[in-house]
C-alpha cells in the first residue's frame, strides 16, 4: 500500500553534483551523524565500490556487491545477515538501479539512512518508490523510508559508462517523464519538471554518444536524469511502466533496455486518448507522433529496438499480455489484451509503432 507522501518528504533530501564528489562521501556520512557504511554495488562494480572504501576511510564498513536486476528479495535477505555483522549504521550505494535498489530494500526493513552515487541515468535514486520480485513477480511500494538521505551526482562516474548503457539508461529516464505528461495526479510543476528533463536528456544524449568523455554533456544528462526521476516519485505512471515491470519481472530482461524499446510503443498507443498531453515530446524531439519521435530519437542513438533481442521469443508474447491486462491500473487509453498484444508483437519485432 502507497504511503502518503509530503513535500517535505522530498525536500529533506541532500542532492549535490559536481566532478570528483564521490571523493566526500565521507564527509556526507558524518554529516549524518554515523560512523560505518556498508558500501553496496553489483559484482560488475566490485572495483568502485572499493575504491569508495577507500574514499570512506576508517568510516568504511565493507563492501557488498551481489545486487542484482530487478531487486530480488532473496539477495536482499542475504545482506541483512552482512549489514548486522558489519557494524554498519547507514549505507551508501554505488551504481545503477540495481545497486540503488538494494538500498532502498535494505533502508525499507531497516531504517538505516543511505548515501546513494548513481551511476547511470535510471533516475530511481530521487523517487521513494521500490520495486522488489520474489518468485517471478515484480511488485512495487511507496514510502518515503525509502528515499536516500544524500544524492552525490559525479559526473566522472558517468563518463565511462558505455555508449549503449547511455543510451537505454537515458531512455529509461525520459518514460517517466513522458509518462508524468498524462498521470492522473499530475500537476503544473511536475509537468514543468518532466519536460525540463526531457530537454535535458534529448540535448546531452547525442553530445555524450559523440563525446563520451564530456563533462559537462555528462553532467546535462545527470540533471536530465535526477528531473525525471524526481517526477517518477511524484505522480504515477501507466501502461509503460506496467509493460515493463512485466516483462522484466517475468522474463528476467535487462530493465533500461526493455524500458528503451517499450517506450515509443507505449507512448504511441496512449497518444490515441492524450495526444495534447504528449505534445511536449514532439516539441522537444520534432515530428508528429510522440511514439514515433521517441522510436527515431532512440534509432538516431543505436537505441535497441526489438523484443527479441533481449532473448525473449514470440511465443512468450501471449503470456505477457495475459499478464499486462491484470489488475486494472489507471491508462488514459482503454487497455485490452487484443491490442496490448498487437502492442508486444510491434515491439518484439522492432517495428515502427504501429498506433
Amino acid at each position: 500500500m502507497a504511503q502518503a507522501l509530503r513535500q517535505e518528504d522530498f525536500d529533506s533530501v541532500r542532492v549535490r553534483d559536481g566532478a570528483g564528489l564521490r571523493f566526500e562521501v565521507a564527509d556526507e556520512v558524518a554529516r549524518l551523524g554515523c560512523t560505518k557504511a556498508l558500501v553496496l554495488s553489483t559484482p560488475q562494480q566490485c572495483d568502485l565500490a572499493l575504491e569508495i572504501c577507500e574514499a570512506l576511510g576508517d568510516a568504511a564498513a565493507g563492501v557488498y556487491s551481489k545486487a542484482a536486476m530487478h531487486t530480488p528479495v532473496d539477495v536482499t535477505e542475504d545482506v541483512l545477515s552482512h549489514l548486522s555483522l558489519s557494524g554498519a549504521d547507514c549505507l551508501v550505494a554505488v551504481g545503477g538501479g540495481s545497486t540503488v535498489g538494494l538500498g532502498k530494500a535494505l533502508a525499507y526493513r531497516t531504517g538505516l539512512p543511505q548515501i546513494t552515487i548513481p551511476t547511470t541515468y535510471a533516475g530511481s535514486e530521487a523517487t521513494p518508490i521500490l520495486g522488489q520480485t520474489e518468485n517471478g513477480v515484480k511488485t512495487t511500494l511507496t514510502d518515503a523510508k525509502v528515499l536516500p538521505s544524500v544524492i552525490l551526482y559525479d559526473p566522472e562516474l558517468v563518463a565511462t559508462l558505455p555508449v549503449g548503457m547511455t543510451v537505454t539508461s537515458g531512455l529509461n529516464a525520459m518514460a517517466h517523464a513522458a509518462e508524468a505528461l498524462y498521470a492522473e495526479n499530475r500537476t503544473p510543476e511536475t509537468t514543468n519538471l518532466a519536460i525540463q528533463g526531457l530537454k535535458d536528456l534529448a540535448q546531452g544524449m547525442p553530445k555524450v554518444v559523440q563525446a563520451p568523455d564530456d563533462l559537462d554533456a555528462r553532467a546535462l544528462t545527470q540533471r536530465g536524469a535526477w528531473a525525471c526521476g524526481t517526477v517518477l516519485g511524484r505522480v504515477g505512471m501507466a501502461l509503460h511502466h506496467k509493460l515493463c515491470h512485466t516483462l522484466g519481472g517475468t522474463f528476467d530482461l535487462p530493465h533500461a533496455d526493455t524500458h528503451a524499446i517499450i517506450l515509443p510503443h507505449a507512448i504511441a498507443y496512449n497518444a490515441r486518448a492524450v495526444a495534447e498531453e504528449l505534445a511536449p515530446i514532439t516539441e522537444v524531439l520534432g515530428g508528429e507522433n510522440a511514439g514515433r519521435a521517441l522510436y527515431d530519437f532512440g534509432k538516431s542513438l543505436g537505441a535497441p529496438l526489438a523484443l527479441k533481442s533481449l532473448g525473449i521469443t514470440e511465443a512468450d508474447l501471449d503470456h505477457a499480455a495475459d499478464l499486462a491486462v491484470q489488475k486494472p491500473y489507471p491508462n488514459p487509453q482503454p487497455v485490452t489484451r487484443e491490442d496490448i498484444r498487437a502492442l508486444l508483437q510491434s515491439a518484439w519485432a522492432g517495428n515502427v509503432p504501429a498506433f
